[in-house]
């Protein structure tokens, strides 16, 4: 499953999440309440896919863990930056 979950996330991020929500708990165990998985859904799913997967390996995130939730969240705002700039260059256009 880890493989599958890996491949979705390098076509969206936003669809590893909804695979993850369908075909196993793990939203529900890394996360307290429904509402922060899905506004990380919306806002920051790199930074929420991270989270709940390293939450997994040890019911933490601890260590090198934060890490690689940072690494994602880095990703979230270099995904930001990209639209950003794509609408700035066709503004100019």
């Amino acid at each position: 499953m880890a493989c599958l979950v890996a491949l979705f996330a390098l076509i969206s991020p936003r669809l590893a999440l909804f695979v993850i929500w369908i075909f196993t708990n793990l939203l529900s165990r890394a996360f307290e309440s429904w509402a922060v998985p899905l506004i990380g859904f919306f806002l920051l799913p790199w930074t929420t896919l991270a989270d709940a997967l390293m939450w997994d390996s040890s019911n933490r995130v601890y260590g090198f863990e934060w890490f690689i939730v940072a690494l994602g969240f880095f990703f979230d705002l270099a995904s930001y930056s990209r639209v950003e700039r794509r609408r700035r260059d066709s503004a100019r256009a």
